[in-house]
């Protein structure tokens, strides 16, 4: 009878070997292998956690995640059953069960990479952008089997970023195509926002590996937090091939469609995800944001209040809602943000707003002081997560006038690439830049696009280049380039740039506004392209920056002291600029503009050699893309209200005067 027994038992254990040798060959047949067990003996936990598995690679997740919930509430202590239901409710959208289902696995296992790595796509796919690096740390942790990596492991995980940067360049030196220190460093690189040098990494970690799907993943990620959308597609379109229903995978290349102007895509995208998710606020944020951009505001308006409505606490629902300018919110949505705001355990970013959002409902009501309190609050917050140094940023501008002289400028004349199909327009956010693109892009001629990082982008890799290369900072390292380099970098710009260009007209707008700070790169490269300088009176660009929450960028506008600073300097370059290159940059006054649209638009037409066309006149007409904040003032005709707005507050701005300085009367000039 024993031996029969252990015959029997024999068996099954062969029986289930195989089922599992299936899994990765055919889903198929290890879902009739384990079907076939159960068949015999009814109850085998191993056999229906088999099944489970099998159900789900063969396409069929619903079917196994009931499989499974049966087998979790039998066997609640088996990490690999939590595991695999995380999986399964993860290909349903079911996410925030799916997180539920992966803590419970690494609480049971913590060394079990698998399930850090669900929890971590999940925390991401939900918005939790920290959580999702602690977890994705942890994943990595649990992946190391490596002694000598283990170490460098544990400090990533308690977020000792340079003492584990220095262990694994150590490590790197010895063992230099060790891929998986490639990325452990690449995931220390990231958090320490040293984007280019990860973007590196990550390309010579997918040289020696190309099936290494997670550091394909970590470049897509690098990639689009630097804004280059089309390159970080290619990867995603690689990684869906191999796993085409993955929520992060889809999630992300929506966000990258975005970057590069496919939003109709990104939104289909996003609705698809919905399909299979309703109740994930994030998607329903983020397909606000491409309705939004895409001119659909009451679609966007909907999508943004279901947002708030599934997370109340979602300060970034209510802010883009408030952020729309044209919507006011009712006693009822004031009463939910002050609810939320009054919660202890909120997270900053959140708080932070929310803030935002009240200071627009209380300037709404004429309520000046709160109003001004609410927005204060937001900045500070925001000021504490982004520092700026203004006197930093001073030295800067003084080193471009120091370099960029009428010699060094002369000497250099027509070194660059001669296509003349950039219109840059810079200066201040808020300063009335969207008005000029949108009345431009009005044109047959010019096609608007958005504020492109590139020329930026460029001044970084320059920068980098020439401290590693020679020791020197950007700007001054471009006193050493030659004539081609310049014509490679213009060509270079063009290339970068030419995936946003979707209608085959001549010429684009570049509207970043902080290319006023690479004029001297901008002329050398592009010797031709046309310069618009959109500046508005300083209050009341200030004032407008201040209560304003970027997205990214601009860490001068959270501090009025620093606002006034950064315009007075701004303003001391562009006349740098007149005086060394006169008639460079074409100068738009937006009260100007508001005060006499016509004139102006016909002296802004004839100054860049454009043909007047009645169009531009009827800008609100044009249907396109906008993504700033004035993208829902710009679809109606010009409008005199917000001139004199920054009056209501002038009590309260006594930082932002004193530092404009002698700008504050010669901002014209």
């Amino acid at each position: 009878m024993a031996r029969e027994v252990a015959e029997a038992a024999g068996s099954l254990a062969q029986a289930l070997d195989r089922a599992v040798q299936l899994l990765a060959k055919s889903p198929r047949l290890a879902q009739r292998q384990a079907e076939e067990i159960l068949s015999v003996v009814p109850d085998e936990p191993r056999a229906r956690l088999v099944l489970g598995m099998a159900l789900r690679r063969a396409g069929e997740p619903a079917k196994a995640r009931d499989a499974l919930q049966a087998l979790v509430r039998e066997q609640p202590a088996s990490a690999q059953t939590h595991y695999e239901l995380g999986e399964a409710l993860a290909v349903l959208g079911q996410t925030a069960e799916a997180v539920t289902a992966f803590k419970r696995a690494t609480e049971l296992k913590p060394n079990h990479p698998g399930a850090w790595r669900g929890l971590a796509d999940s925390l991401s796919f939900l918005g939790d952008a920290q959580g999702a690096d602690r977890a994705y740390a942890e994943m990595i942790r649990a992946s190391v089997t490596d002694p000598r990596l283990m170490e460098a492991a544990a400090a990533l995980c308690d977020d000792e970023l340079a003492a584990a940067e220095r262990l694994l360049r150590d490590h790197l030196k010895a063992h230099s195509t060790d891929v998986a220190a490639m990325r452990m460093l690449a995931e220390a690189g990231t958090r320490m926002g040293r984007y280019g040098d990860v973007e590196a990494l990550l390309d010579r970690c997918l040289e020696l590996a190309p099936g290494f799907e997670a550091a394909r993943y970590n470049q897509a990620v690098v990639l689009f937090r630097q804004q280059k959308g089309a390159a970080a597609i290619g990867h995603l379109r690689q990684l869906l091939a191999i796993e085409p229903r993955s929520p992060r995978y889809r999630s992300l290349l929506a966000s990258c469609l975005g970057l590069v102007g496919d939003y109709q895509q990104a939104a289909d995208i996003y609705r698809e995800l919905l399909d299979e998710t309703p109740g994930n606020p994030q998607t329903w944020l983020n397909l606000g944001h491409a309705l939004r951009t895409s001119g659909r505001r009451h679609e966007a308006v909907d999508a943004y209040r279901q947002a708030a409505a599934l997370a109340p606490a979602l300060g970034d629902a209510w802010w883009s809602l408030a952020n729309l300018k044209t919507l006011p919110f009712s006693e009822s949505e004031e009463s939910q943000m002050e609810a939320q705001i009054a919660r202890s355990d909120l997270p900053g970013e959140d708080r932070l707003h929310l803030f935002y959002a009240l200071g627009k409902a209380a300037e709404d009501r004429s309520d000046f002081a709160i109003a001004f309190d609410r927005y204060a609050a937001g900045a500070h917050l925001r000021r504490e997560a982004l520092p700026y140094a203004a006197a930093g940023a001073r030295e800067d501008m003084l080193r471009t006038k120091g370099l960029f002289t009428r010699e060094f400028l002369e000497a250099r004349r027509n070194w660059g690439c001669p296509a003349e199909d950039p219109i840059f327009v810079v200066g201040l956010p808020r300063s009335g830049s969207t008005l000029i693109e949108q009345i431009l892009a009005s044109h047959s001629q010019v096609e608007g696009t958005m504020e492109l990082p590139d020329m930026t982008a460029m001044a970084r890799e320059l920068g980098w280049a020439g401290r590693k290369g020679r020791g020197m900072r950007y700007p001054e390292v471009l006193a050493d380039l030659a004539p081609e380099d310049f014509a490679r970098l213009g060509e270079a710009y063009l290339d970068r740039t030419r995936v946003h260009r979707k209608t085959g007209r001549p010429l684009f707008i570049d509207k970043m506004p902080g290319n006023f700070h690479h004029l001297g790169l901008i002329r050398l490269t592009l010797p031709r392209a046309r310069i618009i300088d959109a500046r508005r009176h300083p209050m009341a660009a200030g004032f407008s920056a201040f209560k304003q929450h970027f997205a990214r960028g601009h860490a001068f506008s959270y501090d009025l002291a620093d606002i006034g600073a950064y315009y007075r300097d701004y303003v001391e370059l562009m006349a740098h600029f007149d005086a060394v290159d006169p008639g460079g940059v074409v100068r738009v006054i937006y009260e100007d503009m508001v005060g006499d649209t016509e004139g102006q638009v016909r002296r802004l037409l004839e100054r860049l050699g454009l043909p007047f066309e009645d169009a531009c006149l009827r800008f609100w007409e044009t249907d396109r893309a906008v993504r700033t904040a004035s993208s829902e003032q710009v679809r109606r005709p010009i409008f005199r209200e917000g001139l004199d707005q920054w009056r209501q507050f002038e009590p309260w701005l006594g930082p932002l005067t004193e530092n404009l300085g002698p700008a504050l009367e010669s901002w014209r000039d």
